[in-house]
């Protein structure tokens, strides 16, 4: 895992600021800090962190061309780069690395732009083309890597991390009004935007062609849910085995020495289980846990690794980690929500103490229909909604919803308040309601007069039904899937990830995620994902024979910490100061009563605000570590 930055301008003459290129990769080096290395041409610079994963003697970027015109920066890797290399000999190209960053360069110089769906892996790069003077900027299929760039039209600028273009003092700090409304509703910022206005992402499954200052974006790779696939669950198991195992095999290649993270949940533990049945030395894994047994799967973990014999180690996080949360807020770039941010920062410190690369299960959740509150309580919704009539769901349930008692203490699908709310929706919309840290009612009554006539015109909505506009035609289930793949996946669970594991310059590898098994994923009819009341049923089905110890109908319990009881007790004085402050209190973005309320209700357990409070928590100290703060 690598970062890279850079710039190209219009004009060639254009001088190159060359200190301006080093910080710009120096703020980045957790995230590569084995060696640098720059590029300088006529009016362009590439920079370059080095992760050193594969060649670790000859791999040093940037990498170029035989003629040299073409040059690359790489975050990330290609996991099929010997059968590119292989390919590509084959027609004439000399290679002078064992680098799988080589293979991107001869790939563009033989097939151009559609190198790019050639690529298996996860990654961001950046082309320099010399003879067109052009950039390219190319993101992976599901958005494990990060590139955000700024363009008017005299250059573009890049970086791996925001805070890498913020080096530029000439990209105004320009809060998006929208941006935050988005953070409000999902706790976090929906890409292609950012929190600023001026800096955008490139999507996942895009790449951005600059050329002659103007900048042009293409999609070249999208999941197509069609059940043309095994409809049995004994077909469907035996063509998946291998198209898993061999996700997993890819991903063990590696210079340096290799781990796996285990939650002791079904998708690490098929990871793992995966890893131990393709390897001939024993595995290196690695989980977190809290004294709170109620948030702890610790002993689940336990017995995967005693069962594949790995040298397993366990980290215990307690409330005092939260000293380390301004250094988290800073590492993630943008406000994000996500109270599970802070185990991956340590499970992720911990790793790195005994590997450099480390796999892991995400994803499992999104391919296969993990999260059964989620899913499960979508499908009861759909069957209820047409026996309801419109009128009656209208006029009645949504008003009803408002004023019904919450009830956070009940399991999901028994709260009224929620079923009557979605039930008075759109399909669409009751998703949206159900994944919304405040929904659009909670968000008027917390949200500043001025902030919300600022952003009256804004729907942030609009992030999701352009995906299900999609796949109108597809059954419900694929519907939420192909939804959440496109926007829960990659602004949530993948950049908490990245950012969490760069932190301690640890690269993670996430076989589920391999576009191979998305795309077989997509094409299984929804009972073999979820069956009865059982999530990831396939996923499930074929981990139980490979490893008997585990009990793989247990009780999805997920990967978060008791943050309600620490905002009780140990976090309660941090999180009192960042809410109450009288610099907290000058921003203008939330009513201090209603705040006030909120934090009273939790206080004496009368409700669990946790979520709600944590999120406000971040963006105060986001707010004074970029814009009060912005330390260098």
């Amino acid at each position: 895992m690598c970062g890279i930055a850079g710039f190209a301008f219009t004009d060639h003459t254009h001088p190159v600021d060359r200190e301006l290129l080093s910080r710009m990769t120096t703020i980045m080096r957790h995230r590569g800090p084995d060696a640098d290395g720059f590029h300088v041409g006529p009016g362009v610079g590439l920079g370059h962190r080095r992760l050193s994963i594969i060649d670790v003697a000859g791999g040093d970027q940037p990498i170029y061309g035989e003629d040299r015109n073409s040059v690359v920066v790489l975050n990330g890797e290609i996991y099929n780069f010997q059968e590119l290399q292989r390919e590509l000999a084959a027609r004439g190209h000399v290679f002078t690395t064992r680098s799988d960053t080589e293979s991107i360069v001869h790939a563009y110089e033989e097939w151009g732009l559609d190198c790019v769906a050639r690529l298996r892996g996860m990654f961001a790069f950046v082309i320099w083309d010399e003879k067109r003077r052009r950039l390219v900027l190319a993101r992976d299929r599901a958005g494990k890597k990060p590139l955000y760039y700024h363009a008017d039209g005299e250059r573009l600028i890049f970086a791996s991390e925001m805070k890498g273009l913020l080096q530029d003092t000439g990209i105004k700090r320009r809060l998006s009004a929208e941006s935050l409304s988005d953070y409000f509703s999902f706790g976090n910022i929906p890409s292609p935007h950012t929190v600023f206005q001026d800096i955008h992402q490139v999507p996942p499954a895009h790449f951005v062609v600059w050329e002659g200052g103007r900048v042009r974006l293409h999609e070249y790779w999208d999941v197509v849910f069609q059940p043309t696939g095994p409809s049995r669950p004994e077909e469907a198991l035996e063509a998946f085995a291998p198209i898993f195992d061999e996700a997993v095999k890819v991903r063990m290649v590696a210079d340096v020495p290799l781990g796996a993270f285990l939650s002791g949940g079904i998708d690490s533990s098929a990871v793992v289980a995966s890893m131990a049945r393709q390897s001939d030395r024993s595995l290196v894994t690695t989980s977190v846990g809290f004294a709170e047994r109620s948030h702890s799967e610790l002993e689940y973990a336990r017995q995967v690794a005693q069962a594949v014999a790995s040298r397993h180690h366990e980290v215990l996080v307690r409330p005092n980690a939260v000293e380390d949360l301004p250094r988290l807020v800073w590492h993630l770039d943008q406000p994000f929500a996500d109270s599970s941010a802070l185990p991956t920062y340590y499970v992720s410190k911990a790793a790195r103490e005994q590997v450099t690369v480390a796999l892991s299960g995400d994803g499992g959740d999104e391919v296969f229909a993990g999260y059964e509150r989620r899913y499960g309580v979508n499908r009861i919704e759909s069957r209820l909604r047409p026996l309801i009539p419109g009128a009656v769901r209208g006029a009645f349930l949504g008003p009803l919803g408002r004023i019904y008692p919450r009830a956070d203490w009940m399991p999901r699908p028994l709260r009224l308040k929620l079923v009557l709310l979605n039930l008075s929706q759109s399909p669409e919309r009751a998703y949206f309601n159900d994944l919304s840290m405040f929904r659009d009612y909670e968000k008027q009554a917390i949200c500043s007069p001025e902030f919300l006539q600022e952003t009256r015109h804004h729907d942030p909505f609009q992030a999701f039904s352009r995906h299900f506009d999609r796949v109108r035609d597809a059954d419900p289930l694929s519907r939420i899937l192909y939804v959440d793949f496109k926007t829960w996946l990659h602004n949530d669970i993948l950049v908490k990830v990245d950012r969490m594991s760069m932190a301690s310059s640890l690269e993670v590898r996430s076989p589920l995620l391999d576009h191979k098994i998305v795309e077989f994923a997509a094409t299984l009819p929804p009972e073999l994902k979820y069956r009865g009341p059982v999530s990831k049923f396939l996923l499930k089905r074929h981990l139980a024979p490979r490893l008997p110890v585990l009990d793989v109908d247990r009780p999805k319990q997920g990967f978060s910490i008791p943050l309600g009881a620490w905002l009780r007790s140990d976090l309660r004085e941090t999180a009192h100061d960042l809410l109450f402050s009288a610099q907290t209190a000058h921003r203008g973005y939330v009513r201090r009563e209603t705040v006030a309320g909120l934090w009273d209700e939790h206080q004496r357990g009368r409700r669990d605000h946790s979520g709600k409070i944590w999120a406000l928590m971040v963006l105060e100290l986001w707010l004074r570590e970029y814009l009060v703060g912005a330390r260098p």
